[in-house]
């Protein structure tokens, strides 16, 4: 069973996912929700998900400013936005999994499969790739 976590600032959007992951991933739990950078770094340190579905751009900073509040990353992270297709490159150099808004259950369903086998060992240095990449796209 994959304990999840879900991150958005758009409450529709948590109880989106939460109900998609649970008609179509009975692997998952989602154990809690939060809305923010704040609110997000807590429930991953209290709760300790095994997957955190991210949202890239949050009421109090973005997923970034989240990333860098914490000190280890033991948890797979699904980042969820509406990425263009520069971005969307930046995500598949860097190897990190992300689902572009709107998602389709069969998506959210073949993310969900690949995080099941995720190595969490290079996280760190998967998330500075992503950031560098995306710098150089602005």
């Amino acid at each position: 069973m994959l304990t999840t976590l879900i991150i958005d600032d758009e409450a529709h959007i948590r109880d989106t996912l939460t109900l998609m992951l649970a008609r179509n991933c009975p692997q998952v739990s989602v154990v809690g929700e939060a809305s923010g950078v704040a609110d997000g770094k807590k429930a991953i340190l209290e709760l300790r998900p095994d997957l955190v579905f991210l949202d890239m751009n949050l009421g109090d900073g973005n997923a970034f400013d989240m990333v860098h509040a914490l000190k280890t990353y033991n948890f797979g992270v699904v980042f969820i936005s509406t990425f263009d297709k520069e971005s969307i490159r930046a995500f598949k150099l860097s190897g990190l999994e992300y689902l572009q808004k709107p998602f389709s259950p069969a998506e959210l369903v073949e993310v969900v499969k690949r995080m099941e086998k995720f190595d969490t060992s290079n996280l760190a240095i998967q998330f500075n790739a992503l950031e560098a990449n995306l710098r150089e796209l602005i």
